[in-house]
């Protein structure tokens, strides 16, 4: 993490909340015009209806409403809030609040990314090759907040069961393959925590950094990311979009701030509303951002994205979402074998899901991996062989 995050010293907690009151108010009745929210619905041959997936191109996402239901959702608050409690109880501790030894301390990839308290971790630095190119405002947190806050936890498929078994959602998967394909292949994972009054922003920005000058670009070719919401997830805490910048290519975020009098309040920005079990999907090209999250309410966000296997296959990572050598295949090319062995979490992930749920349908059929099923049933084994350490594997363009 960069000093820069500690060295403008921004509003109050209260006041910062004061001064996004109008435009929270505007960009919900922008969101209110646009639309393009609604439950999952399939067309006659089990596909996502194509009303969906031509709005989704259009606006670059969509929300779609009670996706995860209350009894899984329950699973996921459990989960997750476990994983939370088995922090470090400081970034370099051994262990957590309670005086257990944290999780993850024999994971490859470090489970747990701290930031002060309502901070900019990247904004205006050149970390995650430099895509958030401008800072968040950063208010002053309350005088008995920590020094540090969990900001994103890694590794959700080994970590947490219910999240391996939404990995392998049908509905889910049934969209990533209307966006990306029948062989469509995964990105990473990350879940975001914005507890109240002390979660920290994200920085203007477009995901996707490999492929802006290829010749074959257009507005798909950096994938996606869905966006569970754990709990309702409002303008104050929540994931704010520009929509159609999707199409545009490259943003110059420098430009539209300083056009704005060096506001990050954007114009034209919307925030995708959400209630608790409701999944947005953006394309990772939309220009987002969040801000620090100075209201009363938390916002958990289960993110996981997916790709076209054409924007993947013999292309070198070039993104390290953690800075740690290992995570998301940063500097390696990926190979045939190496889009295989990550996609191979999506095949246990639907039998994880399938064993827990029993009697849910459909149980999506992954192409890649049709008639290869019973070598990648979730059991001890292929836990091991599979899903531990799973996201040194990571596909990061």
């Amino acid at each position: 993490m960069s000093d820069l995050a500690t060295t403008i010293a921004g509003p109050t907690r209260g006041e910062h909340a004061a001064e996004m009151a109008d435009y929270i108010r505007d960009g919900e009745r922008r969101a209110r015009e646009i639309g393009n929210r609604g439950p999952v619905r399939l067309d006659t041959n089990g596909k996502l209806h194509p009303d969906i997936v031509e709005a989704y191109w259009q606006q670059g996402f969509y929300v779609f409403e009670g996706v995860i239901g209350p009894d899984e959702l329950n699973e996921l608050r459990a989960g997750v809030d476990t994983m939370v409690e088995r922090a470090p109880v400081t970034k370099a501790a051994k262990v957590d609040a309670k005086g257990r030894p944290a999780l993850g301390l024999d994971f490859a990839v470090k489970p747990y990314l701290f930031i002060k308290p309502l901070s900019d971790p990247w904004g205006g630095t050149d970390l995650l090759a430099g895509r958030h190119p401008t800072q968040m405002t950063q208010p002053a947190p309350d005088d008995d907040a920590p020094d540090e806050v969990v900001h994103l936890m890694f590794g959700m498929c080994q970590a947490i069961p219910a999240a391996l078994r939404l990995y392998g959602h049908a509905s889910l998967l049934t969209i990533a393959e209307a966006i990306n394909g029948p062989d469509f292949v995964p990105y990473n994972d990350a879940i975001f925590v914005k507890k109240p009054g002390l979660g920290g922003s994200v920085a203007w920005h477009q995901d996707g950094v490999t492929h802006w000058d290829s010749p074959d670009w257009d507005e798909g070719i950096h994938g996606f990311n869905f966006q569970a919401q754990l709990y309702p997830s409002t303008p104050a805490n929540g994931l704010w979009v520009v929509p159609g910048t999707h199409k545009v290519g490259r943003v110059d975020i420098k430009a539209l701030v300083a056009a704005n009098g060096g506001s990050d309040r954007l114009p034209g920005a919307i925030p995708l509303v959400c209630e608790g079990g409701d999944v947005t999907i953006a394309n990772r090209q939309i220009l987002h951002g969040s801000f620090a999250n100075t209201s009363p309410d938390p916002r958990i966000s289960i993110t996981f994205g997916f790709h076209r296997r054409a924007s993947i296959e013999g292309v070198t990572g070039q993104l390290n979402l953690t800075g740690r050598k290992g995570s998301m295949g940063f500097g390696e090319v990926y190979s045939e074998q190496r889009i295989f062995d990550r996609s191979a979490v999506i095949a246990v992930a639907i039998d994880a899901r399938h064993q827990h749920f029993g009697g849910e349908e459909p149980v999506y059929e992954y192409q890649p991996f049709i008639g290869l099923e019973d070598d990648f049933r979730f059991d001890d084994g292929t836990f091991d062989r599979v899903i531990r350490d799973y996201n040194t594997r990571d596909l990061a363009i």
